[in-house]
């Protein structure tokens, strides 16, 4: 007779061990280690061998490549981060802080969806009237019967009342407040995120429902649950940027059936989450004669060109190390560029505070930014404003040239659209030396 035995895993990582540990040596984590009992067999028995039926592999040749046939939800912002909308069988995340509009998002998506067939929006975190008073609120008068809101925390009863109705899409708000019976934790811990994000994959790959999750986040920002989260779902959406102002952004990290990086602007409204069409006009502001320290950077993200506007102010420190913060910048880029302007251009910024951002709240990585950066902080230094008809873009090295990057077509091409009769790129600029001349005098 099997002989019942217990052994502890960890439930941030799934690390075994025959014995009960305070911190996880794989992935460090504290007072993550749970008891799962297991039967081994006696000694001397032996295990009848089965056969498993499944699919016989298949040469890579021989696989059909059928085209995916995308649900549209008439919000071609969105669409576009999708990679042209939704695919049925997915399973996409959407995180962000708390009052980013996730769940607004979500009714409004839920209510497009439903045009095309039933879509069930399950609530966990809310009842059914308030669903309803957001959806009077945010909603237009004639909004479809197809939409279905069904206030239940019990996923493997949501699970098996929808095995009868096979709705096109569903909505989980939130991950975190939906369990399983047969998973022996509580709602919202890193065991019952993982059963449950498994349990929803499962039913979405058979069934062909678009399924998407609303995930919390941690104090850190990081979507809160085990990193397996985020491998089992084909996409995930997080909100960025600052909550208490009118404009959210929508980033795709991941993405099985697009690019990544895409963001979707919004603006907040008492009638919902409206699309902006034109982010260059947002994040570029106004063509009017700028103040010293601003400069605006043809960039990237993802795969469409947006203007931002790179800010900079640079004055005299009053303690013994001058300080250096950079907003939505990364840190050690600045610190890098601070360098090159000090070495290559003689700027002498030892005795003086530095502080870099990137105005309306989206996040800049791409090393093209580099000269914007550079020359927003000439431009504070020098107490003269750069020209409100230049826009610039290209990678500074550790000489001090400027060197080539990526789409120099589309940046240019949207610089010029948007009205902008000179760009400083690669192309017609050799060092940093001759970008501060052309643009400072």
């Amino acid at each position: 007779m099997a002989k019942a035995q217990s052994v502890y895993f960890c439930s941030a990582c799934g690390f075994e061990s025959p014995r009960w540990l305070g911190r996880c040596p794989q992935c460090q984590a504290w007072n993550s280690f749970d008891e799962r009992p297991f039967a081994v067999a006696p000694r001397g028995a032996r295990a009848k061998p089965t056969l498993a039926q499944s699919a016989a592999p298949l040469p890579l040749h021989e696989i059909g490549s059928g085209g995916v046939t995308r649900l549209q939800m008439g919000m071609p912002e969105f669409d576009a981060v999708l990679g042209g909308g939704t695919v049925p069988g997915s399973l996409t995340l959407v995180g962000g802080p708390p009052g980013a509009g996730k769940s607004t998002l979500m009714l409004q998506i839920a209510a497009r969806l439903a045009h095309n067939g039933e879509v069930v929006y399950v609530c966990g975190e809310e009842s059914a009237a308030q669903v309803k008073l957001r959806a009077d609120r945010t909603l237009p008068s004639g909004t479809t019967p197809a939409l279905l809101v069904y206030p239940e925390t019990n996923l493997r009863a949501v699970l098996n009342r929808l095995e009868r109705r096979r709705p096109l899409a569903l909505v989980i708000d939130s991950i975190q407040t939906v369990w399983l019976p047969e998973s022996e934790a509580y709602a919202g811990s890193i065991t019952q995120i993982r059963d449950c994000t498994q349990a929803l994959m499962e039913y979405s790959k058979r069934t062909g429902c678009a399924t998407f999750i609303v995930g919390h986040v941690t104090k850190d920002g990081a979507i809160a649950g085990p990193r397996l989260l985020e491998h089992l779902v084909d996409t995930v959406l997080y909100f960025e940027g600052e909550t208490n102002g009118e404009y959210r952004i929508l980033r795709a990290y991941k993405n099985r059936f697009g690019s990544v990086d895409e963001i979707c602007v919004f603006s907040m409204h008492d009638s919902g989450l409206r699309e902006v069409s034109n982010p260059s006009e947002l994040f570029a502001g106004a063509r009017t004669q700028r103040p010293s320290g601003s400069c605006v950077v043809a960039s990237i993200v993802g795969s469409r060109p947006v203007l931002i506007e790179v800010q900079a102010l640079v004055g005299e420190t009053s303690y013994g190390t001058p300080r250096r913060l950079a907003n939505n910048l990364d840190q050690q880029r600045l610190a890098m560029i601070l360098a090159v302007l000090e070495r290559r251009a003689g700027f002498l910024l030892g005795t003086h505070d530095v502080y870099a951002s990137v105005a309306g709240g989206l996040r800049v990585s791409e090393p093209a930014a580099d000269l914007g950066i550079a020359l927003a902080i000439a431009s504070s230094f020098r107490n003269a404003a750069v020209p409100s008809q230049i826009a610039v873009f290209g990678e500074l090295g550790l000489s001090g040239e400027v060197r080539a990057v990526g789409g120099a077509e589309r940046r240019e091409a949207e610089a010029r659209k948007l009205g902008y009769s000179h760009v400083i790129s690669p192309a017609n600029t050799g060092d940093i030396l001759a970008a501060i001349q052309t643009c400072l005098g």
